[in-house]
């Protein structure tokens, strides 16, 4: 009896260390994230180039461990990054559509490279390259085309409450699942939760920025909630197939980087679409 007392002390112990990193850890990159969009241009040049790097080569390690020997994972990480730097500078016309050429000359690279080696599967060693530059490379770098810093940032604040909502209501009261083959955890209780957390959201921003009407605001929240709960299926789909239960650990408390930016990855381009079509 003493022993199993004990013994729930010490989980208890553990339980809240844990939680207690997780806050840390959380409450340290959005203090990150905000500082970047907000501080100056180059502050967000560097932190988001930093973070596709690092997601990048999480995606690509991954990959690797499937059978992908003969993947172009360093050059598909510098490829990416040049993509990311390549679209803020393009964005903030210090320079012309000249400056993508030397990109589209690593995309033919990973394809001519794929002769010189004796890769059981290089179809797949495509596929994957280019799954990589596509769903996070090109997802990172649509953010510099938003330009507006306040636009940028409402796209993190809704996926941000999104997240914490349908994860606190969906714990207290989910009964109904959302998506039980890829994500059991997942209820419609959390879902449906997180977006009414998200309209609200989306009347604060009009309270403080009114040269967005608010049926456009609520437009973007909506449309950031549908295909980021859309974007952190497929992760979720992602980490089933590969048999993972995190991307990586360079999160304490978190994961790993596509843990953090699942959600993003679907809802940064359906964004941008929704900002050309709609705001500007």
């Amino acid at each position: 009896m003493i022993i199993y007392y004990k013994r729930n002390k010490v989980m208890e112990k553990i339980k809240i260390n844990n939680l207690t990193l997780r806050f840390a850890t959380g409450l340290l990159f959005v203090a990150i994230i905000v500082a970047s969009i907000l501080v100056h241009p180059l502050a967000f040049l560097i932190v988001f180039c930093l973070i596709t790097g690092l997601t990048l080569w999480e995606f690509y390690s991954l990959m690797m461990t499937r059978g992908n020997s003969y993947l172009e994972g360093t050059i598909g990480v510098i490829c990416g990054m040049y993509l990311f730097i390549a679209s803020f500078i393009y964005s903030h016309w210090m320079a012309g559509p000249a400056i993508f050429l030397p990109y589209l000359l690593f995309l033919m690279f990973i394809m001519i490279s794929q002769l010189y080696y004796r890769a059981p599967d290089p179809v797949s060693n495509w596929a994957v390259s280019f799954l990589g530059q596509v769903w996070i490379a090109g997802s990172f770098s649509l953010l510099n085309l938003i330009l507006i810093p306040q636009l940028v940032l409402a796209v993190f604040v809704f996926i941000w409450i999104n997240d914490t909502a349908a994860y606190v209501f969906g714990t207290a009261l989910g009964k109904h699942k959302l998506f039980l083959r890829i994500s059991p955890k997942k209820s419609w209780e959390g879902c449906i939760s997180g977006l009414i957390f998200v309209v609200i959201a989306a009347c604060v921003f009009f309270f403080f920025i009114r040269e967005i009407s608010l049926l456009n605001w609520l437009g973007l929240a909506v449309t950031v909630f549908i295909f980021g709960t859309w974007g952190d299926l497929v992760e979720s789909l992602f980490k089933r197939t590969l048999d993972v239960k995190d991307s990586g650990n360079i999160l304490p408390g978190h994961g790993g980087m596509l843990d953090r930016f699942d959600s993003f990855l679907m809802a940064v381009p359906a964004a941008y679409i929704y900002i050309r079509l709609f705001i500007f």
